[in-house]
């Protein structure tokens, strides 16, 4: 699965869900609060910056966004909500591409981490955060954690959300740190549709090292951005590195 098939035209004109899903005003008001907070007044800067979820709202309170996303359909959608000169975006690589100028914050949401495949890329990503940043700046990543727990022994599958229309559920390859999310959408009749997308899962500890291995030391750890503490029972996590001087 390559990127033209993964975030395609047809995939970005989808991408969005107006207050709904991830679009809804109780998931993205808690992170844009956060993030302008650890922001603290200074230049930000979004990898895989998407169409715009968080940038937007971030960049409609005053603060300076820039973007690198790879996906040129993708970037289209954002040029709907915002042109260039109030949003620049840079098109490549988020473990590698540059973008003009240092920021007080960089971030990488919705478990966007994990679609880089291999873990030398996901630590290249933590070292380009780390050379966009100002001395002290901060990375700050959402990640969901890994539901291994939930495997029955001799099934490396898990179903996490079933709803009607819609049923995801996620194929792990243990072995290799795989994992394959298949996303099901069906209506009453018996025809339906999948779409798929594949992930290098990572766990908390191990992203600390990657981050210790960038110059940054772990500030805060939380299951969520409106700061509930993180637990073994969390799925997901908001993990914000500092970069130390």
């Amino acid at each position: 699965m390559d990127t033209d098939s993964l975030w395609g035209a047809d995939v970005a004109a989808a991408y969005d869900t107006p207050g709904t899903g991830m679009f809804a005003p109780e998931v993205v008001g808690p992170a844009v609060d956060r993030l302008h907070a650890l922001a603290d007044g200074g230049p930000a800067l979004e990898l895989a910056i998407g169409t715009g979820r968080i940038a937007v709202p971030l960049a409609e309170r005053g603060m300076r966004v820039t973007g690198i996303e790879l996906s040129l359909p993708m970037i289209d959608q954002l040029r709907t909500k915002v042109d260039e000169a109030a949003l620049p975006v840079v098109v490549g690589d988020m473990a590698r591409v540059r973008a003009p100028g240092q920021f007080s914050l960089v971030y990488l949401v919705f478990n966007t981490i994990s679609n880089l495949l291999a873990q030398a890329d996901q630590v290249e990503c933590f070292r380009n955060a780390a050379r966009h940043l100002v001395p002290g700046g901060r990375f700050v990543i959402e990640l969901w954690v890994p539901e291994l727990r939930a495997l029955p022994p001799g099934r490396d599958a898990t179903v996490w959300r079933c709803d009607d229309g819609y049923i995801g559920l996620d194929t792990y390859d243990v072995l290799n740190q795989q994992v394959v999310s298949h996303h099901v959408r069906f209506g009453a009749g018996p025809e339906a549709t999948v779409g798929r997308s594949p992930h290098r899962y990572i766990w908390p500890a191990e992203l600390d090292l990657m981050g210790q291995l960038a110059g940054f030391e772990l500030e805060s750890r939380e299951a969520d951005w409106a700061g509930s503490p993180f637990t073994a029972d969390s799925s997901s996590h908001v993990s914000v590195y500092r970069l130390t001087p």
